[in-house]
Order: C-alpha cells, then structure tokens, then sequence
C-alpha cells in the first residue's frame, strides 16, 4: 500500500516543526517546501497525497500556486487545504473559489488539523502513486501518459472518454447527475449536453465491456452515474 505522503508548502519553521511533530504520531509521511518553486521541484519526483499550502509565500502566492496545479493534469485532483493567517470570509472564499479543498487559519491545532487532513482524503478519490497509476482491479489509469490500460493493453479511448473515465476514477463511489459531470469533466462553456454524456458512458462501457469491467460504471437510475471501486459484478 502506497504511504499517505502530504507536502507541507510554508516558509515558517515554527509550522513546519509543529505540523512534523502532529506528523510522527498519524503515518503520515511529511514533504516539506519553503517556496511554490520547491514545492515543484518536490513533485516532479513524488506526488503527494494531499498539499498544505500557505498563502503568503516568498515569491508566488498560494493562490497562485492553486490556479497553476488545477491547469496541470497530474496534479489537478490532489486534495489542497490552506494554512494561512488571511481569517477573513473573503480571503476563505476566495481560497474556497480558486480550488482549496479546506481552509484553516493560523494558529491552529495540530490534532484538528490532523482530523482535517483525514476528512478530505476520505472525501477525495485515490491518489496517483508515484509512478503516477490509479488502478481498480485490472484497470489502470497512467495520468502522465494520458492513457487507460486493462491487464497492461492499451484501450482505445477518444480525448473525451479518457476525460471521462479519469473523472470517474479519481472520485469513485459518489452518484454524479448529467449536469455536475458536464460542469465537472468538461466545464460548463463545453459544447456537450446532457445527451452527450449519455453516449460518451455509453462508449466508454463499450471500451470495457470485451474485459468484462464495464459494470464498474453504474447506472442510478433518476439521477445519474457513479463509478465503483470495487472491482465486482453487483
């Protein structure tokens, strides 16, 4: 099982020796980044788990830190919570808006912020491991390739199902209407209706059906679609 690996992004030592010591106790193991440019150089190599993120930082903001990791297609899903002194609605809702998962203000406690950390990762699908894979079963998405595998052969997905089958693996197990997975997968200026989705479900089932893992995807029938981590035939 791949360690639960969270990247602390802060330029104060105090909160990084006091979020390293909540750390000895949880399991968690602790990436540390004093910069966004550290933090990058970081995850070039190790993708983590979930990102803590300051918001006033030497050089780049975290905010802008957010914006850049939602453009990055290896790095768009993973959980962000922001550590920052800005206790203002407006600087949480923006924090909120840009993409944060959570927002704590400073000071904190280390045991809260610890159960924090595990009520997003419960909330969030698996991570990528290192190697950037998401498998279920004998399915396997490779983020840094953009490609889907079943038992290491390639399946011949369209940008739109790949799009698709990648949404659905990183948030698996939740009922998604038509309309949260166009706004969601596409974004809501994507010439696709509601119908559209229905075709591309439909032509991803057809990619997994000759491997029998087409019933990974679940028709909830008055609302919607939802994919199912576990591998089996329910």
């Amino acid at each position: 099982m791949t360690a639960t690996r969270i990247l602390v992004v802060e330029d104060e030592d105090a909160i990084r020796d006091m979020i390293k010591f909540a750390f000895s106790k949880s399991g968690f193991i602790l990436l540390e980044a004093e910069t966004v440019e550290e933090a990058k150089t970081l995850m070039a190599d190790d993708i983590p788990s979930l990102i803590l993120l300051d918001w006033m930082l030497p050089g780049q903001s975290g905010i802008s830190f957010i914006q850049w990791l939602k453009k990055q297609k290896a790095y768009s899903d993973i959980p962000i919570i922001m550590l920052t002194a800005k206790a203002e609605e407006e600087n949480r809702v923006l924090g909120l808006d840009t993409g944060a998962d959570d927002y704590v203000t400073k000071p904190f406690s280390p045991l809260e912020l610890i159960a924090r950390i595990k009520s997003v990762l419960r909330r969030g699908g698996p991570i990528a491991d290192p190697k950037g894979q998401i498998n279920v079963g004998p399915l396997c998405l490779d983020i840094y390739a953009h490609t889907a595998s079943i038992d290491g052969e390639i399946l011949d997905l369209t940008r739109n199902t790949y799009d698709l089958l990648r949404f659905f693996m990183t948030h698996p197990n939740r009922t998604y209407n038509r309309e949260q997975l166009i706004n969601f997968v596409w974004g809501l200026t994507a010439d696709i209706d509601e119908r559209t989705v229905d075709v591309q479900v439909r032509r991803l089932r057809d990619e997994l059906k000759p491997y029998q893992q087409d019933h990974l995807i679940k028709t909830i029938r008055g609302v919607g679609y939802q994919f199912s981590s576990e591998n089996s035939d329910v």
